[in-house]
Formats: C-alpha cells, sequence, structure tokens
C-alpha cells in the first residue's frame, strides 16, 4: 500500500506540469525528512550515481546525431531509401521506415528521429496521393524506433539505474528493432495496395540506385563502425561514442564542407542544455532510489509477489499494463527512473533476465511516445505538419496494435531479445 501511495502521489505531483527533476527532488527530500530525519545524504547519493563513466556516453552520442542533423546528412539518406523502395507499393512509407531506422542507429532519439524524417517525408507522402493520416502514422511510428534500436539514450538510462551491460542491451534492440520496422513496413505495403489514390511510382534504375547508395553512404557507415567497435570488444561505449563525434564532424566538416564555426557552437550549446537536463533528472533519480531502498519498499514488494505466488510471466505482464498506462501521462525517462529502482529487486529475486525486460521496457515506451494525451510524437508530428490532433491520432491507431504486436512477440519468445547477447558472450 505504501509503494501504492508513493508512486500515485509521484504521477500526480508529475501530471501538474512540475519539472520531472523537481517532482523526483521534492518527493525525495519530503521522504527523507520523513524516514531520517535530515537530508545530509543528498549530496553523497547524488554524486555516487552521477559518478560514473559510462554518462560521459550521453552528451558525446547526443551530440554525434546534433552534427549529423545540422549538416543535412540525413537529406541524402532519405533520398536513398526513396529511390530503393519507391516502386513497391506504399514505397514512400517503406522509404520512410527505412530512413527511421538508419537514422534511428544514428540519433537515438524517437523525437529527432521523427522531427528530422517527417520533415522531409510527409510533403513528400501527401505529394503523391497519400492521406495526410497515413504520412502522420508512419512518421510518427517509425520516430519510436529511436528508443529501441541502439545507441538509445533510455536504454543507457535503464543500464545505468540497473548497472546491466549497456553492450548486451544494444546488441538485444537489434532484432526486436528490425522486427518491428519490418512489421511496419509490410503494413504499408498491404495499407497502399488497398488503396487506388495512391501513385505508384516507376523504378529509378539500377544506376540511379547505386548514386543514391552513394551520396548516403556516409549516414549508413557510422553506425557499423561505432556500434560494430563496441559488439567486437573493441571500444567501451563511451569511446565509441567520443569516436562516433570525431567521425560525423569529419564527414561535416570535410566531406559535406557545410558545418562552421557557428554551426559548432550551436550543436555544442544544444547539447549540454540536453546534457544538463538529463543530468538534473538523474541526481533526483539517484535520490529517490536512495529513499526507496530506505523504506524498504523494493523488499516489501518482493515479499508481497512471493506471497501472492506470482509467476514471473504473471509479474511482467502487469508490469507491462502498468507502464502502458503510465506511459499515456508520463514521459519515457520519467517512467524509467520511478518504475525502475522498486521493479528491479523483484525482477532479480523472480529471476527475470534485465536484458529481457530492458527491451519489454523500451518498446512499450515506444507506445508511450505515440499514445495520446501525452504521445511526444504526436506533438512533433503537430508541429511539423500544423494537422489537428486528432488527426494524426487516427493515423497512428494502427501502429500502436502493430507495436503491441511486436511487445507480445517480445514478451512470448525471449530469445528475441537475449539470443544475440548470448552469442556475443554477454550472457556467460
Amino acid at each position: 500500500m505504501t509503494t501504492f501511495l508513493i508512486l500515485t502521489g509521484l504521477v500526480v505531483l508529475l501530471l501538474t506540469g512540475v519539472p520531472i527533476f523537481a517532482g523526483l527532488g521534492v518527493a525525495s527530500i519530503v521522504l527523507m525528512l520523513v524516514t531520517e530525519g535530515s537530508i545530509g545524504s543528498i549530496a553523497e547519493t547524488v554524486f555516487g550515481k552521477l559518478d560514473t563513466p559510462l554518462l560521459t556516453a550521453i552528451p558525446m552520442f547526443a551530440f554525434m546525431a546534433h552534427v549529423m542533423i545540422r549538416s543535412k546528412v540525413v537529406d541524402d539518406l532519405y533520398a536513398a531509401a526513396h529511390a530503393l523502395v519507391r516502386h513497391l507499393p506504399g514505397g514512400l512509407g517503406v522509404a520512410t521506415v527505412l530512413s527511421c531506422t538508419v537514422f534511428a542507429a544514428i540519433s537515438g532519439s524517437s523525437v529527432a528521429t521523427a522531427l528530422t524524417i517527417g520533415t522531409s517525408a510527409i510533403p513528400q507522402m501527401q505529394r503523391y496521393g497519400y492521406r495526410p493520416q497515413d504520412a502522420y502514422g508512419v512518421v510518427a511510428a517509425g520516430g519510436t524506433l529511436g528508443i529501441l534500436i541502439p545507441p538509445s539514450g533510455p536504454l543507457i538510462l535503464y543500464a545505468i539505474v540497473t548497472e546491466t551491460s549497456i553492450g548486451a542491451l544494444f546488441l538485444a534492440g537489434v532484432i526486436p528493432g528490425l522486427m518491428i520496422a519490418l512489421i511496419f513496413a509490410g503494413f504499408c505495403v498491404v495499407q497502399a495496395s488497398w488503396r487506388t489514390d495512391v501513385e505508384r511510382l516507376s523504378w529509378v534504375g539500377w544506376r540511379a540506385c547505386g548514386a543514391a547508395l552513394r551520396k548516403s553512404i556516409w549516414a549508413l557507415m557510422l553506425p557499423p563502425l561505432v556500434l560494430g567497435g563496441i559488439y567486437l570488444g573493441i571500444f567501451t561505449a563511451s569511446e565509441a561514442a567520443a569516436i562516433g563525434c570525431i567521425i560525423a564532424l569529419v564527414i561535416a566538416v570535410a566531406i559535406y564542407r557545410n558545418f562552421g564555426l557557428r554551426d559548432l557552437f550551436e550543436t555544442a550549446f544544444e547539447t549540454v542544455r540536453t546534457t544538463a537536463m538529463l543530468f538534473m533528472i538523474l541526481a533526483a533519480a539517484a535520490m529517490f532510489g536512495h529513499v526507496v531502498t530506505i523504506m524498504r519498499l523494493p523488499n516489501e514488494l518482493v515479499e508481497a509477489v512471493i506471497a501472492m505466488g506470482a509467476s514471473p510471466m504473471m509479474f511482467i505482464i502487469a508490469v507491462m499494463l502498468v507502464i502502458f498506462v503510465l506511459g499515456m501521462f508520463l514521459e519515457t525517462i520519467a517512467i524509467i527512473l520511478i518504475t525502475t529502482p522498486i521493479i528491479f529487486p523483484v525482477m532479480l529475486e523472480l529471476g527475470i533476465n534485465p536484458v529481457w525486460y530492458g527491451i519489454l521496457l523500451m518498446i512499450n515506451l515506444e507506445l508511450a511516445l505515440i499514445t495520446p494525451p501525452v504521445g511526444m510524437n504526436l506533438f512533433v508530428i503537430k508541429g511539423i505538419a500544423n494537422a489537428p490532433l486528432e488527426e494524426i491520432i487516427r493515423g497512428i491507431l494502427p501502429y500502436v496494435l502493430l507495436m503491441l504486436t511486436g511487445l507480445i512477440i517480445v514478451l512470448l519468445f525471449p530469445q528475441a531479445a537475449t539470443w544475440l547477447p548470448d552469442i556475443a558472450g554477454f550472457g556467460r
């Protein structure tokens, strides 16, 4: 009951519009005063959580993504995807999903993916006869791949909070991410096949495809170079992020030649602003995790689950339902940092694989980005297209069902998430 009351109070506080770091911080300070009688342990707690080398990967991956966006590398990426699949039924929708998949492996951000790809894709799709709601739906849904396909900011946060291997989590997100992208692309083909008003474009030929791929090679080569080094054990996640920054700068300055000192300053400023906000949230989350541990809330939850005789699968399904509901009202970062400190000890007690759960959590958080009333990608599309929110929601509803299908598949077949980490040696 105590756990339920604390979570409910925290959710209500955040729903009032209080920033995440302020809501978590205020709740933690109040609970500290109640349980400990002082807040003297705050500094040590916050320093202990933020004093980890893995945190340096967050600003560097963010910087890498900003450089690639500002240098217009993504424009060539969408053009290549368009050239390759435009002749298929729903070819523009498939090209949008393909572009979102590759860009997700560059940016690690769902909002950045939807915003960047949507700016090019939505006008193109409407031009060739796609209903506006169909264009909005595929961009909003494709954008969500940014938090599942590595490098993913939320996956890094989950790794820090749970002390799970970031390499294992990055590998675990590959197959589910590609599977959901394939489901989206298949739906675009089927949907366009039913409609007669969508213009079917002609095949551009191998020469044009080759030219488009050559122009986009820089966007395509970055994810394998950065992530491949992690998987092969050549460098750590933080070192990979640093190498990614260097490669992105070389591409922008030496290849595209459209990135000057002003761009460097603005990119660095955006990176610092985003990182500072995130670190403030992490500091508040460290306080919250410290408090719930002192109050023995995880222990009480473990005892309650064991007393109920709940199986690991029953527990996971219950947690997924709770997170799905929370996702309608809270941001993804808030959900990770509020629920994980309480749920994670129960998972370990029940023998649940933290890598598998991490991927289930990310898919559920993808749903949070496209479910009203607080789905961030819905408002990104509204900002791009200046469209009524009701029309955007109608376009996204089929993709909510498709993503739920992907969640159920990974839930029933954990190997979809754990197979790659296992063969890479993370499971041993």
